[in-house]
């Protein structure tokens, strides 16, 4: 759908909810990460890409001091409450993310504000749609209130949103992505010093699409499985005397743990890593981008084998595609659930789909959903 269409559509939404119309709109993408999984973390590299699907969040200042929130995919739910009276886990669930962004800039938005969100983001398949949320009202304020932050300080908005208010512990990737992204490229990014460049991935002109195979197993940041391994970094780390688990020089200094767990944990994110700047030497150096497939596959091994967050769905899914001719395929997100993405030839595109879907029939699995990822912009203002 065009996104002059989706802008009104969220205005008309806006005025039949709060009774006139906003002063803007603006949208923000959900992304996949190509490599680089709970590297963000621990001081590392990923290699995300914008989605074209996207949240819209249409807003408008108020002079009561209320922050009233709606939502189209959540009709007749009207959440309201004084910005005064924000705190993290109040509000909570979905307008929990809005919350903790107004809950960053209180003396900005002490007036209160009116959020008619809609979006296209698929929840709880990994896709980050928290962060694209975070990220669409955070744009839309700096605009709005011509606030002094740049992109960089935008992204520390929205994630703090995320950690603090909401309680989730999760990197600054999934908002860097949703904000600093762009139309045919991967976010390459070194989490510690913040250095971002853009790597080209043009699949389409090499006759590759990556499909996002969503398994529908609930995926949820906030729940105790993520929090756990990022504890888990953090021991193993400590007990090797490192600043992060990034200067690990290789996989051999981890024989000074003596504890197996944290040595696994801690080989993931030592190897992937390394797949990271792998991938992009190969994309940066022009060739075939079927060369980054066995890197994929490998990463999904490490996730399983090593950081232990994959489930029989996401197994399933990446053997299948595997099978039916994927020259990679690989979890990705936090674990525990959600999605796997698979690079395939466009030829092969129907033949990979139509494997896992029969796989997941044979296992008593709902039929997965499926989306192409086309490299896409991040934030952006719509009207």
């Amino acid at each position: 759908m065009p996104e002059e269409t989706l802008a009104a559509r969220a205005a008309d939404d806006f005025a039949a909810v709060f009774g006139g119309p906003p002063q803007g709109v603006w949208a923000a993408p959900g992304r996949v990460n190509v490599i680089g999984e709970h590297t963000d973390y621990n001081g590392g590299f990923v290699l995300p890409t914008a989605l074209p699907h996207t949240t819209r969040a249409a807003l408008a200042l108020r002079t009561d001091g209320l922050l009233r929130i709606a939502s189209v995919q959540q009709p007749g739910d009207v959440v309201e409450v004084p910005v005064a009276g924000l705190r993290p886990g109040h509000p909570g669930g979905w307008a929990g993310y809005v919350g903790g962004v107004v809950h960053e800039l209180p003396a900005a938005v002490a007036g209160g504000l009116s959020v008619l969100v809609d979006g296209d983001v698929p929840a709880g398949a990994g896709l980050s749609s928290s962060a694209a949320l975070e990220c669409a009202v955070a744009l839309g304020l700096r605009d709005l209130l011509g606030l002094d932050l740049d992109t960089v300080e935008l992204v520390d908005v929205a994630r703090r949103a995320e950690n603090d208010f909401v309680g989730a512990p999760t990197g600054l990737m999934d908002q860097s992505a949703s904000l600093l992204c762009t139309a045919g490229h991967a976010l390459f990014l070194d989490t510690r010093s913040r250095e971002a460049r853009q790597v080209p991935l043009d699949l389409a002109s090499a006759g590759l699409e990556l499909l996002v195979l969503d398994t529908g197993t609930r995926h949820a940041h906030a729940d105790g499985g993520y929090g756990e391994r990022r504890r888990q970094c953090e021991e193993a780390t400590a007990a090797l005397g490192v600043a992060a688990l990034r200067d690990v020089p290789d996989v051999a200094a981890l024989d000074a743990l003596a504890d197996d767990v944290l040595r696994r944990r801690a080989r993931h994110i030592v190897t992937e890593d390394a797949r990271v700047l792998e991938v992009v030497r190969l994309l940066d150096g022009g060739g075939d981008p079927r060369g980054i497939g066995p890197l994929l596959t490998a990463g999904h091994a490490s996730l399983r084998d090593d950081f232990e967050i994959s489930t029989p769905e996401l197994d399933v899914c990446v053997a299948a595609a595997l099978g039916a001719g994927a020259h990679g395929a690989r979890m990705f997100g936090g674990g525990f659930g959600g999605s796997a993405v698979a690079l395939v030839d466009v030829a092969d595109a129907d033949r990979v789909v139509r494997a896992v879907t029969e796989r997941f029939d044979r296992e008593g699995y709902t039929a997965p959903a499926i989306v192409t990822a086309v490299p896409s912009a991040g934030a952006r203002r719509l009207r």
